[in-house]
Formats: C-alpha cells, structure tokens, sequence
C-alpha cells in the first residue's frame, strides 16, 4: 500500500485550486437515476469514491463518459461527467459493492422512485459510527413504500408509485435528507421533510434536482417541501467547492504559517469553521478569486469548539483542528456529538508529541512546542489528512501509511501541497 512521506518546517505559500465537493458530487451522480435523459455534472472531484460509485451506478444501467481536459487548463481542474440512465437494468444494489461505500445505499431513493421497486443491501457498520439506515427506511415508508429486511437486504416495494407524506427525523441526517428529497421528487402530491439537514451539499443536490425539473423548496433550511413531478429531464450542473478541502486546507496554512489563496474557495460554506480559525490567530479574507489564508511568525492561539450539523463547526474538520491545536499556546477542548467513534487519529498524534486527553466525547489538547515526527497509520479518510498535516509542523519526517482512506477524499493533495511549498512526497507500496 502507498504511504506519505512529509518532511515537516517549511511554510505553505502560493494557490491550492479547491476541488469540487465529494459530499456533493456523489448524490448528484445517484440523482442520475430519476431520469432517461442525460445529468451533466462538471467540477466532479478525481477520487476513489468517485470512480466507485460510477461502477455501481453501471450496475444499474447508468451509461457515464468523461470529457476530455480543455486547451490551457490547469491538471488540477475538476472532470466532467455525462450521466445516462435510459434504462434501469437491475433494481438489486449488491452487498459486495455498498460495503464498499456506504453512500451507495442512497440509490434506494431514486430506484423506488423510479422504477416502484429496490432491493439495496444494508451497508454494515464503519470505523467511525454505526450510522443506520433506520431513519431512510422510516422516511420511505411514510411515503407509501411496503419494506422488508430479507437476508441483509431492504427490499422496498410501492407498485402504485410513492405518494408524498410527512416525514419528520427523529435527529438530523444528511444522508437521509438525500435520498428523501430524491425519491419525493417523481412522489404523487406534495412531499414534507422536517428536521432535515440544512448542509451546502444537501442544497447543491436540490438545485440539480430543480434544474432537472424537480419542484423543490426551503432547502437550507430545516424544512424542505417538494411538490412530486411524473418525470424528470437532463441538465447541466457544476458541483459547489469543497468545504471540507478548504477548511483543511485552510488549518495546514495555519499550522506552518504562510500566505495560500484557497481558490474558488466560498466562505459561506463554512463560516463556523472559518471564524473558530481567526480565532486561533489566522488572518482569512474573501476575494474574488477565493479565500485567502495567512499567517505570520505569531503564536497559534488555543479555541474550543464542539462539532454539530450546519452551520455549525463541521465533524469532517476535527480531526484536522484537533491537528492544529496540538501547537497552541495553550489548552483547547474539542468535543464531538457527531459520531460515537471519531477519536482514533489521538494515539497516531501523539506518537509525534501531541498531548491530548479524552473524557467521553471531549478531547482535550495541551499545545506543545515542539512535535517530531514519526511513522503513522492512518485509520479513516480525515484522520489521514490531520497526520499530514501534523506532520508538515513535525520537526524532520512523518510517515503516513494507509493513505487509501486519504484518496477517497482528497484529489492530489501531495501536489497541490508541493505548489506551495511543502516537503511531501507518495510513496507507492
């Protein structure tokens, strides 16, 4: 398996493009499903869940190309895919292909939807939460569908089409808002979601849904209605900039110190994340071109913050704060209501020099003045990018192995890390 190699001391300065959002980009490609026609949808990330997904979605019948690279444009640029559903071939979404990624399980919503009837195998568990799919089968049983758990499966049946109804979540969930929305949307009558997530990737996916002819309102905030149509079309969409990849980002630029225009970067995706960084002493300004990041020879200054659903500061960003506040002046605390299972990169952490207590759901993080670095294993996609960047403040080389997690949501991050600057190579297993 690859590893990562960083050689830590050098200060971050230049331009790192964001790319577009995996969180958005993978329902959009299962919003492909509620039509016959073609979904075009540009900005589309370079990951491995990416090119995991297009093969499930081939499974179903979706035909997909890849446009090729425009003339002058840069090689960090996002893809653009064409997406064709004109014949659902198989309603069955197999075990061995959702274990692979959980968000595969969304296809239920468009394929009963669609086509009346889905068999989706149960994703299982993951390292960081069970995450059930108790409030999915909920929603789409409130919109008529008769399902049963055969043999590790859902199998979902509504032979008249789903009709739109009530459905109210017990706790926010942006997976389930997905696939919800989707399936309301060729629903008969008028379609209620109430508690749902208000995430700029969950808005992103109703935008699509819209220009595809899908009627679709407050999405934002935490009630979404949506008045069901007999079809969808094509259309074209670009998918919203990674929020995640620029708070990342963004706390890299923090750790080492420096000056990076984050671009296409938008601070109103993550103005939580954002305003608990300044606090730490990074200096953040919206341009036209971006977000710019810096920060002088000054101190990093503690912050506390708890995760929670937008707006507020994002569970995709802890580890990666956790990260940085390992060099604070001070004492931090971080606590996480997200996910039960979500402090695993502490003991890597700490084999660099970080000093950092857990109390059930709170962490608390001495700053320390000096971290050195260390071999490492990463153990999920964001736990991987906070070693990295641990390591790029490490006084001489980290080692971070199992970086599979870490391709999964970050497209070429050792490139766009040496543009500016950085000592960081991959090293192929």
């Amino acid at each position: 398996m690859d590893s990562i190699k960083v050689t830590g001391g050098a200060e971050l300065n230049g331009i790192i493009p964001i790319s577009g959002a995996k969180n958005a980009a993978l329902p959009l490609m299962i919003a492909s499903l509620l039509t016959d026609e073609t979904l075009t949808l540009s900005n589309v990330p370079r990951l491995r869940d990416v090119a995991q997904l297009m093969q499930i979605l081939s499974n179903h019948g979706v035909d997909y190309s890849v446009n090729g690279k425009r003339t002058g444009q840069d090689d960090l640029a996002g893809q653009t895919l064409n997406l064709t559903a004109r014949e659902i071939v198989d309603t069955t979404a197999p075990y061995e292909l959702v274990s692979k990624m959980r968000a595969s399980f969304w296809v239920v919503g468009p394929l009963i939807a669609r086509m009346h009837e889905a068999r989706v195998s149960l994703p299982g568990g993951c390292a960081i939460g069970t995450r059930p799919v108790d409030f999915f089968i909920q929603g789409l049983e409130a919109l008529g569908a008769d399902i049963e758990i055969e043999g590790g499966y859902v199998v979902v049946k509504a032979p008249g089409g789903l009709i739109g109804g009530r459905v109210e979540f017990p706790r926010v969930s942006v997976g389930a808002t997905h696939t919800i929305m989707m399936a309301a949307t060729l629903a008969k009558g008028e379609t209620e979601i109430v508690n749902a997530a208000r995430e700029p990737e969950v808005v992103d996916l109703a935008r699509c849904l819209k220009a595809m002819g899908a009627k679709i309102e407050g999405e934002g905030t935490s009630t979404i209605r949506i008045q069901g149509v007999p079809r969808l079309h094509g259309a074209h969409h670009a998918v919203v900039p990674d929020r995640i990849e620029t708070g990342t980002y963004a706390m890299a630029v923090a750790i080492t110190g420096g000056d990076v225009l984050l671009q296409g970067a938008r601070t109103d995706l993550l103005e939580s994340a954002l305003d608990t960084l300044r606090q730490t002493g990074a200096e953040i300004t919206a341009t036209d071109e971006g977000l710019k990041v810096y920060r002088n020879g000054n101190g990093i200054q503690p912050a506390d913050v708890t995760t929670e659903p937008f707006p507020g500061f994002p569970t995709d960003l802890q580890a990666q704060f956790m990260a940085l506040m390992t060099k604070a002046g001070g004492k931090s605390r971080i606590t996480e209501t997200i996910f039960e299972n979500r402090f695993m990169h502490v003991q890597e952490l700490a084999r660099l020099g970080a000093q950092i207590a857990i109390d059930g759901r709170t962490a608390t993080v001495e700053g320390v003045s000096t971290l050195r670095g260390a071999p490492v294993m990463a153990t999920d996609l964001r736990a991987s990018v906070s070693l990295v960047i641990a390591g790029l403040a490490a006084e001489g080389e980290t080692t971070v192995s199992r970086v599979y997690h870490l391709d999964r949501g970050f497209e070429r991050l050792e490139d766009k890390l040496t543009r500016c600057g950085a000592q960081i190579q991959r090293i192929s297993g």
